[in-house]
C-alpha cells in the first residue's frame, strides 16, 4: 500500500497536480499566546498562510515591524488598538476590526507560542 501511494504521489507531482516543494512555515498557522493565556483569553491562532499567497513578507515583517522569532514582538492588544502590527490593518477599514475576538482567539488552551502546520501538515491546521 505504501509503494502504491507514493507512485501515485509521483505521478501526481510529474502531472503538475501537486507542487514538488514542500510548504514549510511560509503557509503554516502561527499560534500566539505568549500573554493570552495569562490575560484570561484563548490563544491566537494567526493565519500565516492567508496572509502569505497574499501579501510579501515586507509588509508585515518590515513595514510592521513584526519580529520573525516566536514571542519576540511584543504584540498586546493595546499596541494593536493603537493601530500597531495587525491593528495596522485590522482598523474596519482595510480589513475587519479587532473588536471581533473570536476570530483570532481561537486555539485551544495550553498551545505553546510558535509555527504549526506548514511542513507537517502541507497549510493550515485546526487547533
Amino acid at each position: 500500500m505504501k509503494r502504491w501511494s507514493g507512485r501515485l504521489l509521483t505521478m501526481f507531482v510529474i502531472a503538475g497536480l501537486v507542487p514538488a516543494v514542500v510548504a514549510w512555515a511560509e503557509y503554516a498557522d502561527v499560534t500566539i499566546n505568549t500573554q493570552s493565556e495569562a490575560e484570561g483569553v484563548a490563544p491566537v491562532i494567526f493565519p500565516h498562510w492567508f496572509h502569505r499567497i497574499r501579501f510579501q513578507c515586507s509588509v508585515c515583517h518590515v513595514d510592521l515591524d513584526i519580529r520573525m522569532g516566536a514571542g519576540t514582538t511584543g504584540i498586546t492588544m493595546e499596541k494593536l488598538i493603537d493601530g500597531q502590527y495587525c491593528g495596522a490593518c485590522h482598523n474596519g477599514n482595510i480589513a475587519w476590526s479587532i473588536d471581533n475576538c473570536d476570530l483570532c482567539h481561537s486555539g485551544r488552551p495550553g498551545l505553546e507560542t510558535g509555527v504549526k502546520g506548514g511542513h507537517e501538515t502541507m497549510g493550515p491546521g485546526l487547533y
